[in-house]
């Protein structure tokens, strides 16, 4: 893969974490949250900040995919989270963040496991500080070993 592309992929899974935030807090209807993400936040620049252009075709996978499998994934989280935790006890933002990383695993083969998960590590640094990436790393790796047992 690129630079590049993984930069403009990068963007994308930021900006599906968002997305998926945004629906979760406000109940954006799918097709008005994407033309919105479309329109105005991917590769905008927002209050003197200029997001990184990104994979349009890749971050509306990832918020569709998310979205049309949202049961199976919350299950597969849910089940992995230690004794006396849920998943309505995790910040939104993490919840967003494992379940892209989540999607990922399960639908994009084309993306490597360490990928999928150095990738969602990176995103929760943007949102927390090392202990909860650390979180992250450690789910994502549990729940790989359902979604991708060959790998």
């Amino acid at each position: 893969m690129t630079a590049t592309r993984s930069k403009t992929r990068s963007a994308a899974r930021l900006a599906a974490v968002q997305a998926l935030y945004q629906k979760d807090m406000e109940g954006t209807p799918l097709p008005l949250l994407l033309h919105e993400f479309h329109q105005h936040r991917l590769g905008a620049t927002i209050e003197d900040v200029t997001y990184h252009p990104a994979e349009v075709a890749f971050f509306d996978d990832v918020v569709k995919g998310v979205d049309a499998r949202r049961e199976e994934i919350d299950e597969l989280i849910a089940t992995r989270l230690a004794k006396g935790w849920s998943l309505e006890r995790l910040d939104k933002p993490m919840r967003q963040i494992l379940r892209a990383g989540t999607y990922e695993l399960l639908a994009r083969i084309d993306v490597p496991t360490g990928s999928v998960i150095s990738e969602y590590v990176d995103v929760a640094h943007a949102f927390y500080d090392k202990k909860e990436a650390g979180f992250v790393n450690g789910l994502l790796d549990a729940i790989a070993k359902v979604a991708r047992p060959a790998s």
